[in-house]
């Protein structure tokens, strides 16, 4: 493939801003900015060959044909000169303003991405992208002109590159241009993209389209002239054009079916007009006219996509009896169809300023309050990027409230979607749905245009069975949240008993202890800012009742510390150098079993403790341990030992979990479960001769593909 090089100037890019921005300030603004960014990157080159500088003026360029407005041509001129250039910020400041280099520092921070793995790559590049555009969407406007004019040079890279690139411009680039409603840069990234991960394809389609090419023309200029006969003979003012449809949008077409003749839309045009009100009496007098195709009319200005695109579109019999597809729309819709976000700014010379703006952040914020609600719900990376790529980028369904108020929802959403996103309240009394009129069960799938009443009980709450039946991650969260804080309020009340019941055996008064002094100590200790945390960690495990109190009310130094102490399993008796029937006890921090390595404590007045040699209480033991040993001489006593199992699953196993212990021979006390982001997490309580048995145990559940990882648990 023969490749030309580029030969543009600033000149060249100097004459097409000045078809739409004319302020005198602003032209010179821009020129300041090309000075910079010519200056910086003089005698850089591409890989292509080309001097550097004409990456950034074909980017510019790219965005006139947005009718992008002037710091977003700067940024674009100068998108580069951060990350590859000996420039600060302030110095960019000093030159071109604050904002400007804001969003130049925007797009670098979206170009620093470079990730060993596909997962971890494509996760934080959704992050980085959203940040990027929650800040100003005017970074992800200049991302997208540059990585069009990358597209457009990838032949220059090595093929591994090529591909790379191209994946990322389909999943990720392309689906944020048209939700921006940038359609130029939209379409073309799919073809290049396409052209690239399926180069057989994209040809087979472009020599089809070449071939019929003559046909088609001649097709679309014969019903062109009929409707301008039409129009004009009702004194209609309008411009009318035929319309080429993208080579990835006939390949999507056919992917999933369709035979190259069935594309009806292959012979398109479009009519423009002044106002809305024509719009519609041009779809009449063309439908009087032509017969309409049954299903195939869409009144996109009634009701918007989301990113305000709006147009009527029809498929009519025409002559011959071919089939064409005709968009009616005003001028200033189609600027919004064509160029997107970027058009309003565009309008700020002709419009009040702050309206303007108002104007251009309501728009932008439609779609990304959607990605705005999701980060701010919490949820892992994964489950980040698979509500952005799932949930948003997506084609969404449109249902109603009773009101008329458009619910926007993911494909095959269930009434329960919808009533969270509503409210969360309401998700969480729901208790059945009335859609268009007829009661359906709240797993029921939704379709667009569906008007749904959810009906709520106040004293109802949400059921486990919920997870598994929304489709929105966001809801997902949310009724797991729910669920948290429930067994949150479990933990904390188990911490208090623990600790409490601790106090009552050391013979400390409970109010006197958590006075305020002493509350502040613990808090400082531990990292946390209230009783309730220190109660949640006692009650959860990650912390024993003793080191809690032991930072108010350490245990004294005893004079007589013996040297050697042999537990006997399955007898009460020890044997201790010197000494004679002293107490044991197995510490239940650690619980160790037998065959453990462990070491005894002398506590105060309860004989010795008995702990694991990995328990991490020991550091705060001093020096009054003792060496302990096993007796081996000993019958089948069982000892209690605490597990965490963690799961990828949101199926409850906890039946599998006491299947396999019993086989084992191993007595489970208590087992519960809770939601975790990746998965459930169990928590057992269970009884065993042994750690070889308790080794078995760990096998044997590791051998499940819905085990992560399985561990003793040390308060």
């Amino acid at each position: 493939m023969a490749h030309t090089k580029d030969t543009i100037t600033f000149e060249d890019v100097l004459k097409c801003i000045k078809v739409y921005i004319t302020d005198k300030d602003e032209l010179s603004n821009i020129e300041r900015a090309y000075s910079l960014a010519a200056k910086k990157h003089e005698r850089q080159y591409r890989k292509s060959g080309e001097p550097y500088i004409i990456h950034p003026l074909n980017v510019a360029k790219i965005l006139t044909e947005i009718h992008a407005d002037s710091e977003t041509l700067q940024a674009g001129l100068l998108h580069d000169v951060l990350e590859d250039c000996d420039c600060t910020e302030e110095e960019m400041e000093k030159v071109v303003g604050k904002t400007v280099t804001n969003l130049v520092d925007g797009v670098t921070k979206l170009a620093k991405l470079h990730f060993s793995t596909e997962n971890e790559y494509l996760i934080e590049y959704y992050k980085k992208i959203i940040i990027g555009m929650s800040e100003d969407v005017r970074v992800i406007i200049v991302k997208l002109a540059d990585r069009l004019h990358n597209m457009r040079t990838l032949w220059a890279l090595p093929k591994e590159k090529q591909i790379k690139k191209a994946n990322e411009s389909m999943e990720i680039l392309a689906p944020l241009a048209h939700h921006l409603g940038i359609h130029k840069i939209k379409s073309e990234l799919e073809d290049l993209a396409l052209r690239y991960l399926k180069p057989d394809v994209f040809y087979d389609i472009a020599e089809k389209l070449n071939k019929t090419k003559l046909e088609r023309d001649n097709a679309v200029s014969s019903m062109m002239d009929e409707v301008k006969n039409i129009l004009t003979e009702h004194n209609i003012s309008f411009e009318m054009k035929g319309r080429s449809k993208s080579i990835y949008s006939i390949y999507n077409k056919l992917d999933k079916g369709k035979k190259f003749s069935e594309i009806y839309d292959l012979l398109a045009m479009r009519i423009l007009v002044n106002t809305k009100q024509e719009c519609y009496l041009v779809l009449g007098l063309i439908h009087a006219k032509y017969r309409p195709m049954p299903r195939r009319f869409k009144d996109y200005i009634a009701m918007p996509k989301p990113n305000m695109y709006q147009s009527l579109h029809t498929t009519v019999f025409g002559i011959d009896g071919l089939l064409f597809e005709i968009q009616i729309r005003t001028h200033e819709m189609d600027a919004i169809a064509e160029n997107g976000v970027a058009s309003h700014w565009s309008y700020k010379e002709n419009k009040d300023g702050a309206a303007s703006l108002q104007t251009a952040t309501e728009q932008k914020l439609q779609f990304f309050k959607s990605i705005i609600d999701l980060s701010n719900d919490g949820m892992s990376s994964e489950d980040f990027v698979n509500s952005v790529k799932n949930e948003v980028l997506n084609n969404n369904i449109y249902c109603f409230t009773p009101k008329g108020d458009v619910i926007e929802l993911p494909t095959a959403a269930t009434p329960l979607d919808f009533a969270y996103k509503i409210h969360t309240r309401v998700g969480e009394t729901t208790v059945g749905a009335l859609v268009n009129n007829s009661i359906q069960p709240l797993d029921y799938e939704l379709q667009d245009n569906d008007i749904v009443k959810i009906i709520t009980n106040k004293s109802s709450s949400p059921s486990k069975e919920w997870i598994n039946i929304v489709k929105s991650t966001a809801v997902r969260n949310k009724i797991k949240s729910y669920f948290t804080r429930n067994e949150r309020d479990i933990y904390v009340e188990r911490g208090r008993e623990l600790l409490e019941k601790e106090l009552r055996k050391r013979k400390l008064a409970i109010n006197g202890f958590f006075n305020e002094e002493n509350c502040k100590k613990i808090f400082k200790e531990f990292k946390v800012g209230s009783l309730e945390e220190i109660y949640l960690e006692v009650g959860n495990g990650k912390d024993a009742p003793n080191s809690v109190i032991n930072v108010i009310d350490k245990p004294k130094e005893e004079e007589s510390v013996p040297k050697k102490v042999t537990i006997t399993k399955g007898d009460a008796s020890i044997i201790v150098s010197g000494i004679n029937k002293v107490k044991v006890n197995i510490a239940n921090c650690c619980n160790p079993v037998y065959g453990d390595e462990v070491i005894g404590y002398i506590t105060k007045g309860n004989g010795i403790s008995i702990h694991r040699t990995t328990c991490h209480n020991l550091s705060m033991l001093d020096n009054r341990t003792v060496e302990v040993k096993w007796n081996d001489n000993s019958n089948n006593t069982k000892y209690l030992s605490m597990i965490l199992i963690y799961s990828n699953s949101q199926e409850n196993h906890i039946a599998d979990i006491v299947g396999k212990a019993s086989k084992l021979g191993i007595s489970i006390d208590s087992i519960y479960n809770m939601y975790q982001d990746e998965g459930l997490e169990y928590n057992v309580s269970c009884y065993v001769t042994s750690i070889k048995q308790l080794d078995k145990m760990f096998l044997e559940l590791k051998k499940e593909s819905y085990i992560t990882e399985v561990e003793r648990l040390i308060r």
